[in-house]
């Protein structure tokens, strides 16, 4: 059954990016390592302040729209341009949840509030303006989330953090500023471990994004244009992101929102004119599947494994020949056995279906669609590719001659580890060879068989299907072909 997706946002407040290459924040690294951790410039028509830069990354669409130019939010058009909380839940009747102690955000306080309609809501205002007081806000406003996201069902989530920037307003971004960012850290731990204690935390897809929305001078405060004010960043993990990824291009405020509706496959309507998009991410490495992905080897196989179970008495009809599709000599020689009406050995079955397969792609093959354009990019990004396949090295080393071996990196055919597919073994032997986990791997297919694999490995999934459908899951993209993977990486939208 397929996982249902959820999201969650964390905003903290005036986050220095500089600052956290020297505060220790395992948590957020823990989200960054399994996705990316990207910086964010606050665009030039976009003042540094608070209300307008959490307006952008809530909305989806930049300040011209919106409308919010300062922290005081009159005048806005956040009823035209809601946040995705409250779109979500009036737009789709999805369950939401915002968690603030800034007034603003969910209070009428200042024009407010930003989170027009979740359905669910948490405030805790601090008791005075003091850098301790916004500690004990952003606590009890943890403690609240926790609950929620531990007991309840929210579909999208956004938490609040506030504390860092109200510190660095008073302090300015010494040591107690990066301290109330540990705090900070240690607080999206609490959320993060809220989601793994879900009951229902294995049958879940969550994407997390940690987003800031400016920076601060050395000595406080914001508003500017230097370059520490208008340097924000977001971090993004989830099932459809390899770990270790790299966006394709600049990462942008409005971006979150999108990214949020893309996590919950929502298609944004064209009616919402968002300004942002999904963040299009290049993996690690790459691990292709050959027959069928590759090479339109496919029908060669389908029709060896005709002419071998017809040779033994059998008329494979299309269901069984679907059966063996992605699968090793070795599976379909015990497929094929127990469909033959005359007993045979099945080391005789899978030595016919090697030489007769052998022979087919000896006698000439063809690239599938993009198949060399995706080798080309991916040798031009200086990105690793392995291939694994369930043919035998005598296969893979014939289709090699037209692929070039000079292509991959390392190569894995049937009977180089303890199982092929469809285990995981082959795609956790790739992985390995590249010294990488599988996460970190994208994995291109063509057969539900490869694509099992490959997600028990822990690796994505592009499945770019030849002869049997795949279903979409989270970790799954379904493509038409190859040529469309390489249109989306060499092209990226911008929104």
């Amino acid at each position: 059954m397929p996982r249902a997706r959820r999201v969650l946002v964390v905003g903290i407040d005036g986050v220095r990016l500089d600052t956290l290459a020297r505060v220790p924040t395992p948590h957020l690294d823990t989200v960054a390592d399994a996705g990316f951790l990207a910086p964010v410039t606050v665009a030039d028509s976009t003042p540094t302040m608070s209300g307008p830069c959490w307006a952008t990354v809530v909305t989806g669409v930049r300040v011209t729209k919106h409308a919010v130019w300062s922290n005081d939010f009159s005048g806005h058009r956040l009823g035209v341009f809601p946040d995705f909380t409250t779109r979500l839940a009036r737009q789709d009747g999805r369950r939401t949840y915002a968690a603030a102690a800034w007034e603003p955000l969910v209070t009428v306080a200042d024009g407010g509030p930003m989170f027009r309609r979740p359905t669910r809501l948490t405030h805790h205002a601090p008791a005075a303006d003091t850098p301790q007081a916004w500690e004990d806000a952003d606590e009890a406003t943890v403690r609240d989330a926790v609950t929620v996201l531990t007991h309840e069902d929210p579909e999208a989530s956004f938490v609040y953090l506030g504390a860092p920037d109200e510190t660095a307003h008073h302090l300015g971004c010494g040591s107690t500023y990066e301290q109330s960012i540990a705090s900070a850290d240690r607080r999206l731990g609490s959320l993060l471990t809220a989601l793994r204690t879900r009951p229902s935390y294995e049958e879940e897809a969550w994407t997390v994004l940690v987003v800031t929305d400016h920076g601060h001078r050395d000595e406080g405060g914001h508003g500017g244009n230097s370059e520490t004010e208008r340097t924000a960043w977001l971090a993004c993990a989830g099932p459809d992101i390899t770990a270790g990824a790299r966006p394709l291009r600049p990462v942008r405020h409005e971006d979150v929102a999108a990214q949020v509706y893309a996590a919950l496959d929502r298609t944004p309507d064209s009616h919402w004119t968002l300004d942002g998009t999904a963040v299009p991410t290049l993996p690690r490495a790459v691990l292709l599947d050959m027959d069928g992905t590759l090479v339109d080897t496919e029908p060669l196989w389908l029709d060896a494994a005709r002419e071998v179970a017809a040779a033994h008495g059998h008329t494979l009809t299309d269901e069984e020949g679907a059966g063996v599709l992605g699968r090793t000599c070795a599976d379909t020689a015990v497929h094929l056995a127990a469909l033959c009406p005359r007993a045979v050995d099945d080391r005789i079955l899978e030595s016919a279906l090697e030489d007769t397969f052998l022979a087919a792609v000896e006698a000439g093959i063809e690239l599938r669609p993009g198949a060399r354009d995706l080798l080309d990019l991916l040798a031009d990004g200086n990105i690793p590719a392995a291939l694994v396949s369930a043919s035998p090295r005598r296969v893979v080393d014939a289709v090699l001659k037209t692929l070039g071996a000079e292509a991959f990196r390392t190569t894995v055919a049937d009977g180089e580890t303890d199982r092929s597919k469809p285990h995981p073994d082959p795609y956790l032997e790739a992985a390995a060879r590249l010294r990488l986990p599988p996460g970190a791997c994208l994995v291109v297919e063509d057969s539900p068989t490869g694509t099992a694999a490959a997600e028990e490995a822990g690796c994505r999934v592009v499945a770019v299907p030849s002869a049997t459908p795949i279903p979409a899951a989270p970790g799954r993209r379904i493509l038409e072909s190859l040529t469309s993977l390489v249109a989306q990486w060499r092209t990226p939208a911008q929104g």
